[in-house]
């Protein structure tokens, strides 16, 4: 199979807005090249070199680029014309975002499998998670830490985002064991196994992209988690009564890692799922909405008893 590497170029400034837009149109597994990064490199590295060449300053001045992969098949350029649809609006409301330039390339399937691996390393989250990539499982070893091995496959969140962090870091000080867990927009299915990892009981997980299914079951059993104890299903929340109603209530625990007009949209609804006294868990809210999303939830009656920021993205803690 091939794959295209599909590349945004924008600025230093626009990095989080551009993230936002991706993820508004489903696609969260990005690798992001920073211009800061670049001049921070050169500063903690002086001492390695005389100069440095002209043409190589210019070429990396005032570009930050964004990159994510799709299937090279008919699904695949169907969604990058989604893409390419929705980037000339974006660019029309983004003018300070730099040339948002979309370009692409035609990988082998070991080229991305490179293109991809090589930005994804195991990570620490909180106290207790290391979160391991799928092809690193026999050379690292996790020690006091709960390991979460996962394969992202093809654009699935893998913990280095900071709204998946932020969440796991949520989820870490929550779950406890015995605890029932709702997953709403489940992606490769890193929460919910997290959650069963800490000590959860049971999980079920939902995402709207039926891709979704197969992935997160995949990652559960790289972590030894069986379907007695984990249920992966696909359809809308918002849309679907049928689906709604097979979920069911009674969980500990709902966590929803989307974006801002989800979680709006479900911040009347969640409760339906949950205990008494049980956690509303979301994330995905980028900073500038971050007040319309507290204010929308206090308006469904949720009481925020924590709130948290990471790069420009927030996650809050509902009951």
């Amino acid at each position: 199979m091939n794959w295209l590497e599909v590349h945004i170029d924008t600025n230093h400034e626009g990095l989080e807005a551009t993230e936002a837009f991706l993820s508004g149109l489903g696609i969260d597994g990005v690798v992001v090249d920073d211009e800061t990064e670049f001049h921070t490199f050169l500063e903690e590295n002086r001492q390695s070199w005389d100069y440095v060449d002209e043409d190589l300053l210019k070429k990396e001045s005032g570009v930050s680029r964004i990159t994510f992969y799709l299937e090279e098949n008919e699904a695949g350029f169907a969604r990058l014309g989604e893409v390419r649809i929705a980037l000339e609006e974006f660019r029309r409301t983004h003018s300070g975002c730099g040339t948002l330039l979309m370009t692409m390339e035609s990988l082998k399937e070991e080229d991305w499998a490179y293109g991809w691996q090589k930005y994804y390393k195991p990570l620490n989250i909180g106290s207790r998670l290391l979160v391991i990539p799928q092809w690193e499982k026999d050379s690292v070893s996790p020690g006091d830490r709960v390991p979460l091995i996962l394969d992202p496959g093809l654009s699935f969140g893998t913990g280095s985002h900071a709204t998946t962090r932020l969440c796991l870091e949520a989820l870490e000080q929550a779950v406890k064991p015995g605890d029932t867990v709702l997953d709403l927009g489940c992606g490769s299915g890193i929460l919910s196994i997290a959650a069963l990892k800490l000590g959860a009981a049971s999980a079920t997980a939902v995402d709207i992209d039926a891709n979704c299914v197969n992935v997160a079951y995949e990652n559960a059993a790289l972590n030894g988690v069986g379907r007695d104890r984990y249920t992966v299903l696909s359809g809308d929340v918002l849309g679907d009564e049928g689906l709604v109603s097979s979920l069911g209530g009674n969980y500990d625990i709902v966590t929803a890692n989307i974006v801002a007009d989800v979680i709006l949209g479900l911040a009347p609804m969640a409760r339906q799922f949950l205990k008494p006294r049980g956690l509303f868990l979301c994330s995905g809210i980028i900073d500038d909405r971050a007040t319309e999303v507290a204010d929308g939830l206090r308006r469904c009656g949720w009481a925020i008893l924590e709130s948290h920021e990471d790069g420009g993205w927030f996650a809050f803690v509902c009951r």
